[in-house]
């Protein structure tokens, strides 16, 4: 699954700057995983930038993933109005069990996002994961949803635990 735009290039090379780097700065710091030719492509939304190597460039620049996505209220959600329990992180739990039980396309690339989570918080318990609101906001972008929409998504496929 990829991500693409200008937005989100726009991004891209607002939180480079902000760190102090040039597109040769990364390549470098990366060990020549991240080409500067690529990044350049990213940045000016000539090309998609995956999931994973999304996740792997704000670790190399140091931020949580959603800072890399583009800050517009679109991305943002209030989970109350569902009637979800919002938390104190402003996220929900998701139950696995039905997770791994659903034949629907949205539920694999799910599954896959809830594995990265998972390996990135070493959290295995494999019934339930909270997942919080940045989380869901880079989600919601993967799937080319809203926030809200995703939310109710998952509300509907009985995802949402105690929902």
């Amino acid at each position: 699954m990829t991500i693409s735009g200008t937005r989100v290039g726009e991004r891209l090379r607002a939180i480079r700057r902000q760190k102090g780097l040039s597109l040769h700065d990364v390549e470098a710091r990366s060990d020549l995983e991240f080409k500067a030719s690529v990044l350049g492509a990213y940045e000016r939304g000539e090309r998609a930038i995956s999931v994973p190597r999304l996740l792997r460039l704000a670790e190399i620049y140091e931020v949580p993933p959603d800072q890399l996505l583009p800050r517009e209220t679109e991305y943002e959600i209030n989970l109350t109005d569902g009637g979800a329990d919002a938390g104190d992180e402003g996220g929900f739990t998701i139950d696995l069990v039905r997770l791994h039980g659903l034949d629907e396309p949205e539920a694999s690339v799910l599954s896959r996002y809830v594995a990265t989570i998972q390996l990135q918080r070493q959290d295995f318990n494999g019934r339930m994961l909270t997942i919080r609101r940045d989380d869901l906001r880079v989600l919601a972008a993967v799937l080319g949803r809203s926030a809200e929409e995703l939310g109710s998504r998952l509300s509907q496929l009985g995802l949402r635990a105690g929902a």
